[in-house]
């Protein structure tokens, strides 16, 4: 490769960086700082030392030109609300009295006041807090935090860029407030935004930065002419300000289509394109727009989203092409490195040579590093990179891990009857109200109970051999016998047994399934201080033997109500798992489908008449654009059904879905053909009950009453209120009451509240439509 001018200016960047720490230092800090045993001095030394560790990390690999503003104590839009002024009325007083409590009851409520609404962020198991604002809303400019991180990383000597969320993607994102018409356009707020942002880019200017990027991951999606001429006017107005930095607009996690033409013509000096996955075709969509002379192309080769290592030599091609269209191109992961682990190198308990694989975020900045070194210097500057990551491809390639004939050769073999239940719903639910026996209003929880620590204690040393299996299985049968007897006072109606035994709904599965790979510092922040460790799906999955029969079997026998079989769907498994990039997904949720097919059958065959199979993912893995979503939801509610379709028709199939969007995927809701479907409605207002109500949704439904990831317990008046709201869209005889998601992250006390306050409310609402049936 022969080096040009915009070959030699090459730079390496990355847009984002993960929060916690190696040791998750930043939620042990937050939470001790909750809990009143960290002073928030001491929490913003620990913020502060994080970053600093965070840059020196990624300019030890070789970047340029480090972000900054990425770093949040809870969530990016979060800090965005508060950089522009958006409280909501019921958090001001909060705010005023202490800024970061008040930030804090902003994302966790209070016993007080509820919290924002949480949601996915765009097809990413990522939450944000979204919005509220209305036509009264006044926005101010505080850009106290972001210039606070910039002196932080030029003092050190850096070349840093802080990173904000663009003006029009905060718009888009944002919901009308509670007391505001639904109807209210959040981004006719725009002209009032824009002079707040105007004022924080100048403030970063003075504080010294060169440059700003500002995030429009919205308009990858498709958006209307309309949208299309506020996001142009937005760059033509923040373009038009003398006292401003350079200003580089970032999309990610698809390709820009209509949008490109648009950010392409704006007076900004760069744009930052996703060139990975779907978003290939931004390279022809840039060619033909006539690319971008005279800027800035930060070009996204490095997929930033999944933990495989990249294809050195394919993403020097692509750059070698992208060199023409653009008078600097620099080279970046394709978003931000938040969405995976840290350090690969952490993982020792995973074979050498498997590791060699991965390719975590410190790995992945050293890779962009190199690619950037090979565009300004040619290949024979990195020859030994290049020799290294091919024998780590082939080796990949060629592993007896990847490929099982037996598995292939059954999921070959699947029929479309294996994919539909043999009897209509109306016939199951018949057959299931006189099998079951509910009340009207049946109350149930979702899954888990408190994980406490003596239980994560206890998987803890059985891991380390502390104690043996018989110790093991004994602590916890006494916790089931607690969750059980627990239910049983409360008057619950369906039972769980509360999953002691598992860490993660998607990784105790995987642990138990050939093909997957689990880490061990492998976190991901999903929300908050909410981590996960998503496995790794290297190769073909089968399930060698019954997963959750045992537990499930013991807690059935401790009780004459029901008790609830609990999976993680073939979707969830995939969505929350680094997936394997060799293969077509729908290749690999069949392969998941049959797996979970077979346990169903064995849970049934065990005396389960009730079996929840969880998907939550569903809607947040909806491609971006509308044009794709059918090919995804055909084979996604496909592996849903060949899950859950070989049962008998008294057994009640439920599935669980919660901090999303529905309303675009009601009929695919529809299609899954589960009898019985609950999803997170307590933020939102029983929303989703009305969009299903419209849809002409036919079967039962548990719109949650009780918001579990907040500490405030609702009392019975308000989860009634919301079931009275309820029944307005959906009939008595197929409404369920439960709480919006698993009470793993709760603690005891709250959750014994907040379930006693949730049947004391269905008992009281029962009592209002017998009375007016009779």
């Amino acid at each position: 490769m022969t080096s040009t001018s915009a070959a030699a200016a090459a730079h390496a960047t990355v847009h984002g960086y993960p929060r916690q720490g190696q040791g998750r230092e930043l939620k042990k800090a937050i939470e001790g700082y909750w809990k009143g045993g960290v002073t928030a001095d001491a929490l913003r030394r620990t913020a502060t030392a994080l970053r600093r560790t965070n840059w020196l990390q990624l300019a030890d690999a070789g970047i340029h030109e480090v972000p900054t503003g990425d770093f949040s104590y809870y969530d990016h839009v979060l800090d965005t609300s508060v950089m522009v002024g958006a409280i909501p009325a019921r958090h001001r007083a909060a705010v005023a009295a202490d800024a970061l409590d008040g930030y804090f009851a902003m994302a966790r409520g209070t016993q007080e006041v509820a919290p924002l609404e949480m949601t996915k962020w765009f097809d990413t198991n990522y939450h944000y807090l979204v919005p509220e604002l209305g036509p009264d809303t006044v926005f101010t400019a505080d850009s106290t935090e972001q210039v606070t991180q910039l002196k932080e990383a030029l003092a050190l000597g850096l070349d840093a860029r802080p990173v904000l969320v663009g003006p029009v993607t905060y718009l888009l994102l944002a919901k009308p407030a509670p007391d505001v018409a639904a109807g209210f356009q959040p981004l006719t707020l725009l002209e009032r935004l824009l002079p707040v942002y105007a004022e924080v880019l100048a403030d970063l200017r003075a504080a010294g930065a060169a440059w700003v990027q500002l995030d429009e991951p919205a308009l990858v999606q498709d958006r209307t002419p309309a949208e299309l001429n506020a996001a142009a006017r937005a760059y033509r107005e923040l373009g038009a300000l003398t006292d401003r930095p350079q200003l580089l607009v970032a999309s990610y996690f698809d390709r820009l289509g209509e949008a490109l033409p648009v950010l392409a013509k704006a007076p900004v000096e760069g744009l930052a394109l996703d060139f990975t996955r779907s978003a290939a075709a931004n390279l022809d969509d840039l060619a033909a727009v006539g690319g971008l002379p005279g800027k800035r192309l930060v070009a996204g080769v490095v997929n930033g989203r999944n933990v495989w290592i990249d294809d050195l030599e394919k993403s020097l091609a692509t750059l070698g092409t992208l060199l023409g269209l653009a008078e600097r191109v620099d080279v970046a992961a394709s978003c931000s490195l938040l969405h995976v682990p840290l350090d690969a190198t952490a993982e020792r308990d995973i074979d050498p040579q498997i590791v060699r694989w991965f390719s975590f975020a410190r790995q992945k900045a050293r890779e962009v590093a190199t690619l950037a070194k090979g565009l300004a210097h040619g290949t024979d500057s990195i020859a030994a990179e290049l020799a290294a990551n091919r024998a780590d491809l082939a080796s990949r390639t060629h592993s007896a891990i990847t490929r099982d004939p037996a598995v292939r050769a059954r999921a070959a073999a699947v029929t479309a009857a294996d994919t539909h239940r043999f009897h209509p719903y109306a016939e199951r639910a018949a057959a299931q109200r006189a099998h079951l026996g509910l009340p009207p209003l049946p109350t149930t929880t979702i899954g888990s109970f408190p994980q406490t620590g003596e239980l994560r204690t206890v998987r803890a040393d059985l891991r380390a051999g502390r104690i043996g299996t018989a110790a093991y299985e004994e602590r916890i049968e006494a916790e089931i016998r607690e969750v059980i007897s627990f239910q049983e006072k409360t008057g619950i109606d369906v039972l769980v047994h509360g999953e002691p035994e598992r860490n993660d709904m998607v990784q105790y599965f995987a642990e138990q399934l050939t093909g997957y790979l689990a880490t061990r510092h492998g976190w991901v922040q999903s929300y908050g201080t909410r981590y996960v460790r998503p496995p790794i799906l290297a190769g073909d999955i089968s399930r060698s033997e019954p997963m959750t029969v045992r537990w499930t079997r013991y807690a059935q026998s401790l009780t004459r109500r029901p008790v609830k079989g609990m999976l993680t769907g073939p979707v969830t498994m995939l969505a929350w798992s680094f997936v394997r990039d060799d293969q077509p997904l729908a290749d690999t949720a069949r392969q998941v489908a049959l797996a979970l097919r077979d346990e169903v059958e064995d849970l049934e065959a065990a005396g389960t008449s009730v079996i929840q199979v969880d998907e939550p993912a569903l809607r947040e893995t909806l491609p971006l654009r509308a044009a794709d979503h059918a090919a995804y939801l055909a084979w996604a509610t496909e592996a849903f059904r060949l899950a859950t379709s070989g049962v008998r028709p008294e057994t009640q199939i439920h599935t669980h879905m919660c901090y999303a969007e529905f309303g675009d995927i009601l009929a695919a809701i529809d299609d899954l053909d589960a009898d019985v479907i609950s999803l997170e409605a307590a933020r939102s207002h029983m929303q989703v009950a009305a969009e299903l109500a419209t849809a002409g949704y036919p079967r039962e439904v548990g719109p949650g009453v009780y918001d579990i990831h907040s500490p405030r317990v609702p009392g019975a008046g308000e989860a009634a209120e919301l079931l009275r709201t309820a029944l307005t869209a959906i009939p008595a005889d197929r409404l369920w009451v439960n709480p919006d998601c698993g009470l793993k992250t709760r603690g005891w006390p709250e959750v014994r509240a907040s379930l006693e306050n949730l049947v004391a409310a269905a008992g009281e609402v029962r009592k209002e439509v017998e009375h007016r049936a009779s």
